[in-house]
């Protein structure tokens, strides 16, 4: 009965790849290659064989999968449409990020004791901010690359998951931890750590997904209502202390009240994304019809505008209520997720596709400073697409229901 009713929302989505393939072939009918079929093939195997797969191994939802299909498959066509290479290259990390997703998904569901992890994952975060800190690489202004052999990657990306686990380790057993006095400030001192060295690093998007899952599960957690109150004023004070100390947050915020002011130079970006999002209108440009190579790093952080300018509001439109769908099943996942571990890293996954998608669209339609960060699933970066899936994976064991299975562990709060 399951497989039945999932089967028409699959079926949806392989029509929506037919279509867009067809999209990619007319846009490069004069360069029709191995190449082209190859990414054709490849896009409806990997996302079509993996939906129909995982109807066969987990009891839970299956639509945060189908929702994050159609966003890949957007991101896909778009990537091929800006650069082929770059798009074979994302195809590639699709595969990849599907196989993690498959690996996060078991070895979430069936290890033991994740919930007492919480020390090494501190521990294996800070080992990673001091190997980017002593040997990391620059690349658009912040310091938050490793480079190991030809393979490049963000470590951030890894300590967003680590954090989760962090986070919902500490709130899970807070119980056995409050007998000391200060364990509230000493998870926010932790956070507050993070966040130091990521400004060191000027990884500013990254730093404000942290802030924002650390506020939201702490304020609803946390039974030291003054340790909440003691967070936000350090929040405060520390976002005005950033400004004044941080020359490249200061470029940041005058970029987003004025990029007209130097629109040659630190407002370039800013207003080729204005300026593609205005050219698209409600319909679009057409898809190959836009000047996507007017923005710098489209095919990353500025690929919704390009998305917008060549496919129209709408479709812009189409990707935030699919950013929205997301997020709502994540929220019902966790309020109906009994063991206490596990809804909190489902608060956690939600809170980071949310978060990230909200400082990524909002930053370059001109809602709040640009943070140079990734749209899950659809911006082009290897390092992103997989901590997403690793993220997803674990959403999906936590949309499972686990009563009447082995207990996760002794401390394992139950939600009552």
């Amino acid at each position: 009965m399951k497989q039945q009713t999932l089967r028409k929302p699959r079926d949806l989505l392989l029509v929506f790849e037919i279509l867009a393939i067809f999209l990619v072939f007319y846009t490069n009918r004069g360069l029709v290659n191995r190449e082209l079929l190859f990414i054709a093939g490849g896009l409806i195997l990997i996302i079509y064989v993996s939906n129909f797969i995982l109807g066969k191994v987990t009891t839970g939802d299956n639509y945060i999968f189908l929702i994050v299909s159609f966003l890949l498959t957007i991101g896909l066509v778009m990537i091929f449409r800006i650069e082929p290479e770059k798009g074979l290259k994302q195809l590639q990390w699709a595969f990849l990020g599907v196989i993690v997703f498959y690996m996060t998904y078991f070895f979430t569901r069936y290890v033991k004791g994740l919930e007492n992890w919480g020390t090494l994952a501190i521990l294996a975060s800070l080992v990673l901010f001091a190997m980017t800190l002593l040997f990391g690489r620059e690349i658009g202004g912040a310091k938050n690359w490793l480079s190991i052999g030809p393979v490049q990657f963000q470590p951030s990306e890894l300590i967003k998951i680590l954090l989760m686990f962090i986070l919902a380790g500490f709130y899970a057993n807070y119980e056995k931890y409050t007998k000391y006095k200060y364990a509230s400030y000493i998870i926010m001192s932790v956070v507050y750590v993070f966040l130091l060295l990521l400004l060191l690093q000027r990884d500013l998007g990254t730093a404000a997904i942290f802030v924002a899952m650390f506020s939201a599960i702490q304020f609803i957690y946390d039974k030291n209502r003054k340790a909440i109150l003691v967070h936000w004023v350090l929040l405060v004070l520390g976002a005005i202390a950033a400004y004044f100390l941080f020359r490249h947050v200061q470029v940041r915020v005058s970029t987003w009240l004025d990029p007209w002011s130097d629109v040659y130079n630190t407002g370039r970006q800013l207003a080729q994304s204005l300026i593609a999002i205005a050219e698209g209108g409600f319909f679009g440009t057409g898809i190959g019809y836009g000047y996507p190579q007017l923005i710098p790093v489209s095919e990353t952080d500025f690929i919704f505008p390009v998305i917008i300018e060549e496919m129209g509001l709408f479709a812009g439109f189409g990707i935030i209520m699919l950013y929205l769908l997301l997020t709502y099943r994540g929220i019902k996942i966790a309020l109906s997720q009994e063991y206490l571990f596990y809804r909190i890293l489902a608060l956690c996954c939600t809170l980071l596709f949310a978060v990230q998608s909200f400082v990524n669209i909002g930053g370059v339609i001109k809602l709040i400073p640009m943070t140079g960060v990734t749209l899950p699933f659809v911006s082009y970066g290897g390092t992103s697409i997989l901590s997403s899936f690793m993220a997803l994976g674990i959403l999906q064991v936590t949309s499972e229901d686990l009563s009447g299975k082995e207990e996760r562990g002794s401390e394992v709060e139950r939600v009552q």
